[in-house]
């Protein structure tokens, strides 16, 4: 009687191993009935069916991974949107004084930003026209000066005719004016910029009263459930209705306190180059110290025309000047 022998090998042990366990054979056996022939495959369909085998088990973990990620994001698709609107109108009473500061938001910002234009402020053709009195031959007239501001209706503007209207008094006087004068006119530009800053400091208190009182609510009612009800399900729904009015608030707050910054920096931005162009034309001003007293009505009146001839006999446009201004400080 023969019988099959397979021999066995070192390099199939880990192919036979695996073969044998999704198969059900015994490794490296011989099987067949007595007296006749082996039913056994030839080994290397065995080896050929381990191998294929051990790759369906290195392919298995793969395919659990993707059915796992299939299964999350069809969950994730199952869960219902967000609307804003119901958290709008889950938010409670809070919102609406927080509605109210996003408008006062909008209003004043729009308010500022086409007050606070250059040409409101600090217009340029103000700047270049004193310029070019500054260099004219006599120096600065301040009767044209006072003209131009009139011309330019500003800030800028009203803190020179102020420092024109005192024109002959000490220079620390004129100064003072000066510094007066700018302050006032910078006050009633930061007028409207304070609504802004109130909006950026209340609308994030509003917002965290309203978590508060949510969250009390929230667990004052998780305390009083029956038994058997999902407490954590009404504690989670009840904390993210109260974080609502946070978020309104801090969508209100950041856009104004932003808002707020920048209008200050270009006031201060404004008022420092007023301060240099001022610093430019009040030196012209001190050969008026102490000889004269000048009046809104003198200041109003036409300048004096240019001499006919610089050569000749006629005055100079400082003379004049200085005529006009001692007749004015005799009467």
């Amino acid at each position: 009687m023969k019988q099959s022998i397979f021999v066995w090998k070192p390099k199939y042990s880990l192919v036979c191993v695996l073969a044998a366990t999704v198969l059900g054979v015994a490794p490296c056996t011989a099987s067949g009935a007595e007296g006749g022939p082996s039913a056994e495959p030839p080994p290397s369909e065995k080896i050929a069916e381990g191998e294929r085998a051990a790759e369906e088990a290195l392919r298995a973990p793969s395919s659990v991974e993707e059915s796992n990620t299939r299964q999350a994001a069809d969950l994730a698709a199952e869960v219902p949107r967000i609307s804003l609107w119901k958290l709008y109108l889950d938010g409670g009473v809070l919102m609406y004084p927080i509605t109210a500061l996003s408008f006062l938001v909008v209003l004043f910002g729009l308010e500022r930003a086409l007050a606070l234009r250059r040409g409101k402020v600090l217009p340029s053709g103000l700047i270049e026209q004193l310029g070019r009195l500054s260099r004219q031959q006599g120096g600065l007239d301040p009767r044209s000066a006072y003209k131009a501001c009139r011309h330019f209706p500003s800030a800028a503007a009203n803190v020179i005719r102020a420092m024109l209207l005192k024109v002959g008094r000490p220079h620390a006087e004129l100064e003072q004016t000066v510094h007066d004068a700018s302050e006032r006119e910078a006050n009633k530009l930061y007028r409207n910029v304070r609504w802004l800053n109130l909006s950026a400091g209340i609308a994030p208190l509003l917002g965290l009263l309203g978590t508060v009182q949510g969250m009390i609510m929230a667990f004052y009612m998780t305390a009083n459930l029956p038994t058997g009800v999902n407490k954590a399900r009404y504690l989670a729904e009840g904390i993210y209705v109260a974080l609502v009015t946070t978020f309104g608030g801090l969508c209100v707050a950041i856009p104004a306190a932003m808002l707020a910054h920048y209008f200050e920096g270009k006031i201060h931005r404004l008022f420092g180059e007023l301060d240099e162009a001022i610093a430019g034309i009040m030196p012209q001003l001190e050969r008026f110290e102490g000889k004269l007293r000048i009046n809104q009505d003198q200041l109003e009146s036409p300048p004096p025309p240019p001499p006919s001839s610089p050569a000749g006999g006629g005055t100079s446009a400082v003379g004049q000047t200085g005529t006009a201004a001692t007749a004015g400080a005799r009467r």
